[in-house]
């Protein structure tokens, strides 16, 4: 039997994702019970809220819009757009498979959509679980794949 709308809805109210920077770790909690964790690596530069400080603010967000939907694994992706499958280019951050794109909602990081701030695969996979990105949060490309996957829009994001 499939779910109503209603009870799809309140379950995906009850999804929340948090990213330790301690840790270089994500986790997806539904209705408090762990469904899914990774290794991440989160900014070089450390955590903060300036724009152009290539490092990853901390706080409270949402999801705001997914892109790359039915995307080959490893897809590249510029300026949002899908270009190709990544062959290995000279990167200093790929922006593959997919992007969940983060809206701040506490006052200091409120600019973090205007910052570009996402979640997306990595070409770098060998950095996951060491701050090496330039400000967003990398995953592992199936790990990625998989987060997109379960991850409806509005989805409650926590960064510390």
């Amino acid at each position: 039997m499939k779910p109503s709308l209603s009870s799809r809805r309140s379950a995906e109210r009850d999804l929340l994702i948090e990213v330790s920077i301690k840790q270089q770790s994500v986790t997806v909690s539904q209705n408090g019970q762990r469904i899914f964790s990774a290794p991440v690596s989160t900014a070089t530069n450390g955590p903060g809220f300036e724009e152009g400080s290539l490092q990853t603010p901390t706080g409270n967000f949402r999801i705001r819009e997914k892109i790359g939907e039915g995307a080959p694994l490893q897809t590249s992706f510029k300026g949002r757009l899908p270009r190709s499958v990544w062959q290995g280019e000279e990167s200093d951050d790929a922006i593959l498979t997919r992007i969940l794109w983060l809206e701040g909602l506490d006052e200091q990081n409120a600019n973090t959509r205007e910052r570009y701030i996402y979640f997306h695969g990595t070409h770098a996979e060998d950095l996951i679980s060491q701050p090496a990105s330039c400000g967003c949060i990398r995953l592992r490309n199936k790990d990625m794949l998989t987060l997109f996957d379960f991850t409806p829009i509005y989805t409650s994001v926590r960064i510390s």
